[in-house]
């Protein structure tokens, strides 16, 4: 724990807990000695997410919509607001949702992390920058989005949240920080979501074309979802205000990820290209030097490493569906 949070704070609230990083997030607190509340509506989060967190005495699961008033009973030294639709397809099919998440959702575990002087981290995204014109990424880029394209309901909803957040800190109503989250993956990526590592991963393992947006060159930094959760505790246990990336330092395109994805399952899927979607980024990898020098932070998990535990998860999801249905 970094010397900016005392050891005897140890209650963290987490919201949209029942998602990828919110349910990681929660297994390290509590790894960590945290008592967590988490609080989820399940809109495109999952109980099963939380199995390993509920074996915690210290854990407790809330259902509840955070765009709606409400309190959580107790102590809170922490407010970690992760909730929000993240994938494309997720976003797409609940826009109005994912606006009220970043706007009002936001607004509501502001009021929360008030009334307990709890410290409060917004876990934004690299979606602030758009289809970015400088390359790599550093915090201070005010970024490319089109306001009104499909992408618009995230990108524009995270970046009023920071607006928000930034706010709330400026007034003196609560200690606030902010990191933009770079693409993440692992397991627990939910089936469908539109994002390409379950999409290669599952087309792999299935031995059906994968299929490439575009040309297939445009680029991404990953970073597997520990290493994410982990730099998510540090800047909350810290002092700085942020905003901060968070993500892989590696960048490759989508077509070298696809063959990656492939190699590692050992399959022998072809590659298809397909209709690129509209504001998809061409470029996207974030500069890590405000996070390195400020907390020394690295990503671990190597990226082959993390894409052959993400693929033996997701084999290992349909062999249990395989049984389950026989």
């Amino acid at each position: 724990m970094s010397s900016g949070m005392s050891q005897s704070a140890r209650r963290a609230v987490v919201t949209g807990g029942a998602g990828l990083v919110g349910s990681f997030l929660c297994e390290r607190l509590l790894d960590d000695g945290y008592a967590v509340v988490a609080v989820d509506n399940l809109l495109t989060g999952s109980v099963e997410n939380l199995e390993t967190a509920m074996e915690h005495a210290r854990f407790e699961f809330l259902e509840r919509d955070v765009t709606e008033p409400f309190d959580v009973t107790g102590r809170v030294d922490l407010v970690f607001h992760l909730a929000s639709p993240a994938a494309p397809v997720h976003y797409g099919a609940f826009p109005l949702e994912t606006l009220r998440a970043g706007s009002r959702g936001t607004e509501e575990a502001l009021a929360l992390a008030e009334r307990k002087s709890a410290r409060f981290l917004l876990a934004s995204t690299s979606e602030v920058y758009g289809d970015p014109l400088v390359h790599p990424q550093p915090e201070t880029y005010w970024g490319n989005v089109n306001p009104i394209g499909p992408r618009s309901v995230y990108d524009e909803a995270k970046r009023f949240a920071e607006a928000l957040v930034s706010a709330y800190r400026r007034t003196g109503r609560v200690d606030t920080a902010i990191v933009r989250i770079f693409n993440t993956y692992g397991p627990r990526m939910s089936e469908g979501d539109g994002r390409a590592v379950p999409a290669f991963v599952d087309q792999a393992i299935g031995g059906v074309p994968m299929t490439v947006a575009g040309d297939g060159r445009q680029t991404r930094s990953l970073c597997y979802v520990t290493d994410t959760a982990e730099a998510l505790q540090l800047v909350a246990e810290s002092r700085f205000a942020g905003p901060m990336n968070v993500g892989g330092d590696g960048e490759m395109t989508m077509l070298a990820l696809a063959e990656l994805i492939r190699d590692l399952a050992g399959s022998t899927s072809s590659v298809s290209l397909v209709e690129r979607p509209v504001d998809d980024p061409a470029v996207r990898r974030p500069d890590l030097t405000l996070i390195r020098r400020s907390l020394g932070w690295r990503a671990k998990v190597d990226l082959h490493d993390g894409l052959a535990r993400t693929i033996a998860w997701r084999r290992q999801r349909q062999l249990s569906s395989r049984k389950a249905s026989a």
